[in-house]
């Protein structure tokens, strides 16, 4: 096993690339960070300034892949921090932007449609990866890691071969529907961040994921409370191989990478912590601690 201190690598490549989906006839962007060996340079992104290396070669090796499901009605730049500190230290990380439910774009929130195309583009996203001229030789073979924050965690247990059923409320006649999804069986381990997990609630629903989990859930979480974990935990097929981990104090949002001081505002709740929480000092070791579990488990 590789540990995370032996890689080398100080600099974090940069790339958007477009995500095909034949099946509904559209195109959907994702950010993506890489080992790189030339000097990054301070970039835009939206509203954020990073230090990236614009498009630049892959360094030599094979790298473990790490694709981030965001919130509902999000952006993949609320994860920057964590992706450029995972391609930094040996990890190629895909954040794609799923369709309809973005910030852009929050048609599909509250439908089975929506359940079913999260995981789905999930697995595109991947497949991207293994089908680039760029990427598909640099990658260790079937040693893919999903995170998924809030909505992220119900996409990354979906992908990972759970079984969910929607809401009566979420279809358009109803009545509660199985959500058909199909397994990506490159999967070797999870990362969940306040994890959604309502829909897993039925007999069985989780018993086909078997694999290890990091999760995270905040003290102060109105949104995603533990009864969310509680399902999981009571779901899986072994419950023993989750870590799970109530951050205190911590509110649904700490999760996100920290805003800059000239976006954080009441009225912007992803900004917001509860009151004495430390968020820059919380993600300092929030990433350590997810790169020690992907290495871990992937390398």
């Amino acid at each position: 096993m590789i540990k995370n201190a032996e890689f080398k690598n100080s600099y974090a490549g940069w790339r958007e690339v477009e995500i095909k989906d034949s099946s509904l006839g559209i195109t959907f962007p994702m950010m993506v960070m890489y080992p790189a060996d030339e000097p990054e340079q301070i970039e835009r992104l939206g509203p954020y300034q990073l230090e990236l290396a614009r498009e630049a070669d892959l360094s030599e090796g094979r790298f473990p892949l790490v694709i981030i499901s965001h919130g509902t009605g999000s952006t993949p730049l609320v994860y920057r921090i964590l992706a450029q500190y995972l391609a930094r230290n040996g990890f190629i990380v895909g954040i794609p932007e799923h369709p309809f439910n973005n910030r852009n774009d929050n048609s599909l929130e509250g439908t089975a449609q929506n359940l079913i195309y999260r995981p789905r583009h999930l697995n595109l996203a991947t497949d991207w990866f293994f089908d680039s001229m760029l990427f598909k030789d640099k990658l260790i073979q079937n040693a893919v890691s999903l995170i998924g924050h809030s909505m992220g965690g119900y996409t990354a247990l979906a992908a990972a071969g759970g079984v969910p059923t929607s809401f009566p409320h979420e279809t358009s006649d109803g009545k509660p529907q199985l959500i058909e999804v199909t397994p990506n069986y490159r999967v070797k381990c999870l990362v969940l961040l306040a994890p959604a997990s309502v829909w897993f609630r039925a007999e069985g629903s989780l018993r086909a994921v078997n694999l290890p989990i990091l999760m995270m859930d905040a003290e102060k979480d109105q949104y995603t409370p533990s009864l969310h974990a509680r399902i999981i935990l009571d779901g899986v097929l072994d419950p023993k191989k989750v870590q799970y981990k109530t951050v205190k104090n911590a509110g649904h949002f700490s999760f996100l990478s920290p805003f800059p001081e000239s976006m954080r505002n009441p009225a912007f709740l992803p900004s917001q912590d509860p009151p004495g929480f430390d968020r820059e000092h919380f993600h300092r070791m929030l990433n350590a601690d997810i790169l020690d579990f992907l290495c871990t488990h992937t390398r």
